[in-house]
């Protein structure tokens, strides 16, 4: 309770609408870069294991609780988060950005430390939005809010949303779709160092053992 200051604080997470799609790793120029490597058959690049749970909310959702909220009475003085009551795993979100594209996900889990060590340095700013937040799980207990706003619920899961914003991207190129060679040159050269390590570290306990 917030005491004697008439305001209500609102804290949404991860709101995404028809022109974004929400990831966990992307470069600077934003997610269509990581959408095209799907459409290419190219591998993904997903933090962690890929298990951590996360919360999505579609805008219009988003807009159910906010609008609830205001000039509501029960509302003031007090601090509510809004977000959908869907939570799925990382390799869940990728998995539905891949049936909605209508292509195999190829998933390549790389450790959010190392992402962050190898990607701040090129502008990706991995650190904070990784190892300092979508590395581990996010869940939400929405109790508090449907107490003051009743109507407040998930009414687009985000198998539906995010076909609502593939339609939209996809129909509107120069709009959302920019291209981000850096970050997918970046991803190429990720993937094939880690697996040169995987066949290092093989054929050296190979020689170790004879």
């Amino acid at each position: 309770m917030i005491e004697g200051f008439p305001v209500t604080i609102v804290r949404p997470s991860h709101t995404y609408d028809e022109r974004y799609i929400p990831l966990g790793v992307q470069g600077t120029k934003g997610f269509w870069q990581v959408i095209q490597r799907m459409l290419d058959g190219k591998p993904v690049i997903i933090q962690g294991d890929g298990t951590s749970l996360w919360t999505l909310t579609f805008n219009r959702d988003f807009a159910i609780g906010y609008t609830g909220l205001m000039g509501n009475r029960h509302a003031i003085g007090e601090a509510f988060h809004i977000t959908g009551d869907e939570v799925l795993t990382w390799n869940q979100i990728y998995a539905t950005i891949a049936d909605a594209l209508g292509v195999e996900l190829k998933a390549y889990h790389v450790s959010s430390d190392f992402l962050s060590s190898v990607g701040n340095p090129f502008g990706f700013d991995l650190e904070g939005s990784l190892t300092g937040d979508k590395s581990v799980s996010s869940v939400f207990d929405n109790t508090k809010l449907k107490r003051a706003v009743p109507d407040m619920r998930t009414t687009v899961r985000f198998d539906q949303g995010v076909r609502l914003a593939l339609d939209f991207i996809l129909a509107h190129p120069e709009e959302c779709q920019q291209a981000d060679p850096v970050f997918d040159a970046w991803c190429d050269h990720v993937i094939a160092v880690l697996e040169d390590a995987k066949s290092q570290v093989l054929s050296k306990m190979k020689t170790a053992a004879h």
